[in-house]
């Protein structure tokens, strides 16, 4: 297996980004699913279309619509410049590229957690006096626990692959924003640069076959604890 420094920079980098968009994403993955499961408003037909919308565009439109909003002539770009904070061709644009790009998945899967909730558990909860937090602590959360775990897995597999809203906000910059994927774009692109390619090939499935054989571990002990 042939890696450079750069190589070794870049899974790292992979790595960190897919675990703090994971960690961002959690809390309000969650609340967002919590929100349209339990919740009756005006406008949810609205909400769940703008967030499952970054799965049906290209990851370049939204890496592109990322570069116009936190450019020096987007609205969000020129607050943050007043602050002095400057995201675009960073790590943290890579960050929240993907956050966007994986956020649906998480979602989904989280809601489709709660949905299997028996509804009846709830009204009993909520006769008993139990507040709404204390129903979230000790019904909610538990019950769609398998959910809020395959969504994180999804999320931290999607962001660790995310290639084209990554190099439009964040760039190819080696050391710096350079993932995996765009290491390997790089090494794609010259013949006698193919062991270097297929040896980061290897590390992402190294990875992602940890991050599957986690999720089935954490999975089952979840059922036990259930009584599954």
């Amino acid at each position: 297996m042939q890696l450079t420094s750069e190589d070794i920079a870049s899974i790292w980098l992979s790595l960190k980004v897919a675990v703090t968009a994971t960690a961002l994403s959690l809390p309000i993955g969650f609340a967002t699913a919590w929100l349209i499961v339990f919740k009756k408003f005006r406008l949810k037909v609205l909400l769940e279309v703008l967030i499952n919308l970054p799965l049906t565009l290209p990851p370049v439109v939204i890496g592109y619509f990322l570069l116009l909003l936190l450019g020096k002539q987007g609205w969000l770009g020129k607050l943050l410049a007043e602050l002095h904070i400057h995201l675009l061709f960073t790590w943290k644009a890579a960050v929240i590229a993907s956050v966007v790009v994986g956020f649906p998945l998480l979602v989904r899967s989280i809601r489709l957690g709660m949905e299997s909730i028996d509804q009846q558990m709830l009204e009993a909860s909520q006769t008993l006096g139990a507040s709404w937090f204390d129903s979230l602590l000790t019904i909610i959360v538990p019950l769609s626990m398998k959910g809020i775990l395959a969504g994180a897995s999804l999320m931290f597999a999607r962001s660790l692959g995310e290639f084209g809203a990554t190099i439009i906000a964040a760039g190819n910059i080696p050391g710096k924003t350079q993932t995996i994927p765009l290491a390997i774009y790089d090494y794609a692109s010259s013949p006698s640069s193919t062991p270097m390619a297929l040896s980061l090939c290897l590390i992402s499935v190294i990875i992602s076959v940890f991050v599957l054989l986690l999720h089935e571990l954490l999975s089952k002990k979840i059922d036990r604890s259930n009584g599954l």
